[in-house]
Protein backbone atom coordinates (compact mmCIF):
# COMPACT_ATOMS: atom_id res chain seq x y z
CA UNK A 1 0.00 0.00 0.00
CA UNK A 2 1.24 3.77 -1.16
CA UNK A 3 2.26 5.28 2.23
CA UNK A 4 0.34 8.33 1.81
CA UNK A 5 -3.04 6.21 2.07
CA UNK A 6 -1.87 5.42 5.34
CA UNK A 7 -3.98 6.85 8.09
CA UNK A 8 -1.02 6.95 10.28
CA UNK A 9 0.61 9.41 7.93
CA UNK A 10 -1.89 11.84 9.26
CA UNK A 11 0.08 12.25 12.31
CA UNK A 12 3.29 13.31 10.32
CA UNK A 13 1.43 16.77 10.03
CA UNK A 14 1.97 17.62 13.19
CA UNK A 15 5.70 17.00 13.22
CA UNK A 16 7.73 20.31 13.30
CA UNK A 17 10.26 21.26 11.15
CA UNK A 18 13.38 20.83 12.22
CA UNK A 19 15.49 23.58 10.21
CA UNK A 20 15.49 26.75 8.22
CA UNK A 21 13.22 30.05 8.62
CA UNK A 22 9.95 28.36 10.01
CA UNK A 23 11.99 25.50 12.64
CA UNK A 24 9.95 24.86 15.53
CA UNK A 25 6.55 25.25 13.39
CA UNK A 26 4.36 22.07 12.38
CA UNK A 27 4.43 21.25 9.31
CA UNK A 28 0.51 21.61 8.39
CA UNK A 29 1.19 25.26 9.70
CA UNK A 30 3.98 26.05 7.24
CA UNK A 31 3.02 28.78 4.61
CA UNK A 32 2.06 27.31 1.28
CA UNK A 33 4.24 29.23 -0.97
CA UNK A 34 7.27 27.36 1.36
CA UNK A 35 5.98 24.43 0.53
CA UNK A 36 5.32 25.06 -3.20
CA UNK A 37 9.12 25.89 -3.14
CA UNK A 38 9.89 22.39 -2.44
CA UNK A 39 7.62 20.83 -4.68
CA UNK A 40 9.30 22.31 -7.39
CA UNK A 41 12.80 22.05 -6.18
CA UNK A 42 11.94 18.47 -4.23
CA UNK A 43 11.27 17.51 -1.37
CA UNK A 44 14.01 16.11 1.08
CA UNK A 45 14.49 12.07 1.53
CA UNK A 46 12.93 10.18 4.45
CA UNK A 47 9.89 10.66 6.93
CA UNK A 48 10.49 14.42 6.81
CA UNK A 49 9.98 14.49 3.00
CA UNK A 50 6.56 12.45 3.12
CA UNK A 51 5.11 14.92 5.82
CA UNK A 52 5.91 18.13 3.66
CA UNK A 53 4.07 16.62 0.31
CA UNK A 54 1.50 15.80 2.45
CA UNK A 55 1.58 19.22 3.44
CA UNK A 56 1.77 20.22 -0.06
CA UNK A 57 -1.31 18.37 -0.87
CA UNK A 58 -3.30 19.26 2.12
CA UNK A 59 -2.94 23.32 1.47
CA UNK A 60 -3.33 22.51 -2.24
CA UNK A 61 -6.08 21.11 -2.25
CA UNK A 62 -7.94 23.13 1.00
CA UNK A 63 -8.02 20.51 3.03
CA UNK A 64 -6.25 22.11 6.28
CA UNK A 65 -9.78 22.82 7.75
CA UNK A 66 -11.31 18.90 7.55
CA UNK A 67 -7.74 17.87 9.50
CA UNK A 68 -7.52 20.65 11.90
CA UNK A 69 -9.75 19.00 14.18
CA UNK A 70 -8.01 15.78 14.34
CA UNK A 71 -4.60 17.36 14.27
CA UNK A 72 -5.34 20.05 17.30
CA UNK A 73 -6.87 16.93 19.03
CA UNK A 74 -3.76 14.56 18.82
CA UNK A 75 -1.32 17.90 19.72
CA UNK A 76 -3.29 18.46 22.86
Amino acid sequence: MDPLFEPAILQYLNLRMPFGKYQGRRLIELPEPYLVWFHQRGFPAGKLGQALALAYEVKLNGLESLLKPILDKDQG
